[in-house]
């Protein structure tokens, strides 16, 4: 009991930083798990090593898939590559399906982009649809915001579902497989939640003159803007296959060449690499430090510096014995996928961020997992979407989403919460209903 107290209070300790003081979540996790150790009683050696172990064992298998993974989305936002996706997935689905064509953009851009970004670039879109219709432009705004937050939260390569399978050790490319499946059959109930509730909140929007600033001419083709997507996803996922102890790829020098080149840090940094044949005008100052690769180290490091403070944590939880005390207290809790699925909703519904709630929640459940019976394989891939799941609700006004969502589009905050906010609920409880089904037939 004095153990839970004592994780209780760091837990507080950290959202009341963040929440009420606006203090950095990096500081906030680190200063938190200090206070932790020294709560426990650990000796201060070991206080030390957990320190240099979690945060530099998560930067050598994480830090580096952030970082491709936001220059990947960097060069697709810079050079309207992400646009030109948007605008197909537009004309495939069609216009008579406003909203699904919407949604389903959104989620195929927020896989490589952030979820605000998502929103930002496809507001045009959402506005100008709208604009030529009788459609709400609450619902084509929510539709894309949607869209993007249930793959942002559950579909690598974005950084909160890197940072949590990278923790648990779970496999990226099933992450990947799983992750996709969940998001997309998430989408169903979204789409009927804003056909049939979004639609009828009464918002026109206001049409300023070349909003989107965009030059169609310098575009790349749509071809060219999927690959950086498409051939990494597809070497983690066939490298993935290969490595199943049945060997289904056989063996041999070319498999190995497969499980090199699927390995998610040479994966992604092969779809960043592509990526910088998406400008019309290659200009070496693009990769200086001035450039966009220097716009990326700058969005990437405070992602890559929360999740190592975040694996700080979590050694610290693992090296103060809280797994043994644990296993012992829930030796008759059947709490399985959902635990981590609730420990990420409070977090996220606390305070706002959907990375920071995966990471601390990995940080948390790393050192259990054995105690919850989520230790095998495919468990650790289920638990890793089941925390995705998790941090999509509840987005509300803590969370810089809602407000790229309102305020763009005119919504009062009620609307917000109506409507978008709402949403993120539906989205949260319909994936863990889907991973647990999964999990019985897979796990």
């Amino acid at each position: 009991m004095l153990t839970l107290v004592i994780i209780l209070v760091a837990l507080a300790l950290i959202l009341v930083a963040i929440i009420k003081f606006d203090i950095h979540p990096f500081l906030a996790l680190f200063v938190g798990a200090l206070v932790y150790g020294l709560m426990m009683g650990m000796p201060t050696e070991l206080i030390i090593k957990s320190i240099s172990e979690g945060f530099g064992g998560v930067m050598g298998s994480v830090g580096l898939l952030i970082l491709f993974g936001v220059i990947l989305g960097t060069f697709l936002e810079k050079t309207g590559g992400a646009m030109v996706i948007a605008e197909k997935v537009l004309k495939w689905v069609g216009e008579k399906s406003v909203n699904l064509s919407l949604m389903l953009s959104g989620w195929v851009l927020s896989v490589p982009v952030f979820g605000d970004s998502t929103i930002i670039m496809m507001n045009p879109i959402a506005k100008s649809l709208s604009s030529k219709s009788t459609i709400s432009y609450a619902a084509t705004i929510v539709a894309v915001s949607l869209g993007a937050m249930a793959s942002h939260s559950l579909v690598p390569p974005t950084p909160g579902p890197i940072a949590a399978a990278g923790i648990l050790g779970a496999d990226l490319g099933l992450v990947i497989f799983y992750g996709g499946i969940v998001s997309l059959i998430t989408l169903i109930p979204l789409y009927f939640f804003v056909q049939k509730w979004v639609t009828k909140i009464p918002l026109r929007p206001v049409i300023v003159a070349d909003e989107a600033n965009i030059n169609i001419a310098d575009r790349p083709s749509f071809f060219s803007s999927l690959l950086p997507i498409f051939i990494p996803l597809a070497l983690i996922i066939i490298a993935s296959i290969a490595a199943y102890p049945s060997k289904p790829l056989g063996e041999g020098r070319v498999v190995e060449a497969i499980q090199f080149l699927g390995t998610p840090v040479i994966a992604l940094l092969i779809g960043a690499v592509l990526s910088f044949t998406l400008p019309k005008k290659f200009d070496r100052k693009l990769l200086a430090s001035s450039g966009w690769i220097g716009e990326s180290i700058l969005l990437a490091a405070p992602v890559i510096l929360i999740t190592g403070a975040g694996a700080v944590f979590g050694k610290m939880l693992q090296n103060s014995g809280v797994g043994d005390l644990v296993t012992a207290s829930m030796s008759d809790a059947n709490w399985g996928i959902f635990l981590p699925f609730l420990i990420a909703f409070g977090l996220k519904t606390a305070q706002g961020s959907t990375t920071v709630a995966m990471i601390t929640t990995a940080s948390i459940v790393a050192p259990i997992m054995g105690a919850l019976g989520l230790d095998s394989e495919t468990m650790k891939v289920f638990t890793t979407v089941a925390i995705g799941a998790g941090a999509l609700a509840i987005s509300h006004a803590n969370d810089s989403g809602f407000w790229v969502v309102t305020q763009l589009s005119g919504m009062t905050t009620k609307q917000g919460n109506l409507s978008h906010s709402l949403g993120t609920l539906i989205a949260g409880v319909t994936s863990i209903l889907v991973v647990y089904a999964l999990s019985l037939i897979v796990g």
